[in-house]
């Protein structure tokens, strides 16, 4: 009994602890009227006498949300967990809805008018509301995907002390196509992808879009694929002058160590942090293609340790300001 009794009181006592460190951590919703429409996200920030680091999450491509989560691809919280884990090193932290999707999708309710400046220019909005925020320190973007493409290009207006590039593509999103698409299509159907291709990177409009094709190429998209095939990644990349931590797992199936190891010699002083096993949306999954899939949609997956680690490990080098 004696036994049944102390092990109780060690379960509420951990209980205890449990909720003190939760209480520890603000978490409210956030919002920011961009003057062209209002976004939403959410705030984490731990409890501090002092200014703390505040990272700006920038999440992927399509209707990929502030969590990581994509109607289409399924339900990951990569970015939830991620903004947790700088939550209990007390590190603040902001993700958001883009405009157009989830909570921020009637900023922009028609994707013919997204555009890759427009993402930029709310990206550097954010950064001017929290650092008008006197509870907030040093800003980082870190950017995700093609979230990494948007953190470069808007971090000198943001005046951002830092920025991350995790799973950031070095070439041309065109590039990237081609090579995934060349692998998945039979040959009649990639020959009308590269046209498809070929015509957007020339900046023109193409109506004429396969069904087997509709998900990439539909024609309300591609006024932002132009916008998005304008980009050279790793031009915008070299052309910051803070620190910056690339972050590639080689188990990616979307993005390669090549465009990591391109990253690093477009800007020679940016710390590389390359994660062995770690895949897409940051689990440790073998590179097997069931698997791989499965992880998109498993919320419950562990983060990769060593990504908390290296993410950590950069912003307490970064210096004071």
């Amino acid at each position: 009994m004696m036994l049944k009794l102390l092990a109780l009181s060690l379960a509420l006592f951990t209980g205890l602890l449990s909720s003190l460190a939760q209480a520890t951590v603000l978490q409210r919703p956030i919002s920011l009227d961009t003057g062209n429409g209002e976004l939403f996200g959410s705030l984490l920030l731990p409890k501090s006498d002092a200014p703390v680091p505040v990272v700006l999450i920038i999440s992927g491509s399509g209707p990929t949300d502030r969590d990581g989560n994509n109607p289409d691809g399924g339900r990951n919280d990569s970015l939830k967990r991620l903004a947790w884990v700088l939550a209990k090193h007390n590190i603040a932290s902001v993700r958001y809805d883009k405009r157009g999707v989830a909570a921020s999708l009637a900023a922009t309710p028609d994707e013919r008018n997204l555009s890759v400046e427009a993402y930029v220019a709310d990206a550097v909005a954010w950064s001017r509301k929290l650092a008008a925020d006197p509870r907030m320190g040093p800003l980082i973007l870190l950017g995700h995907s093609e979230g990494a493409l948007i953190a470069s290009l808007a971090a000198p207006q943001a005046n951002a002390a830092a920025v991350i590039s995790l799973s950031g593509s070095a070439r041309p999103i065109d590039q990237v196509l081609r090579q995934q698409l060349s692998s998945r299509l039979p040959p009649p159907l990639m020959a009308r992808a590269n046209e498809l291709l070929d015509s957007l990177k020339a900046g023109r409009l193409d109506q004429n879009v396969p069904p087997q094709l509709q998900v990439i190429f539909r024609p309300s998209v591609q006024p932002y694929l132009i916008s998005l095939f304008r980009q050279a990644p790793a031009q915008a990349f070299a052309a910051l002058k803070m620190p910056a931590l690339i972050i590639q797992g080689s188990h990616d199936i979307q993005v390669s160590v090549d465009d990591a190891r391109q990253l690093q010699a477009a800007k020679p002083d940016a710390e590389l942090a390359l994660i062995t096993g770690m895949n897409h949306v940051m689990r440790i999954v073998p590179k097997d293609m069931k698997e791989q899939l499965a992880s998109y949609k498993n919320p419950n997956l562990p983060l990769a340790a060593e990504l908390g680690t290296k993410i950590l490990g950069f912003i307490s080098s970064l210096p004071a300001r």
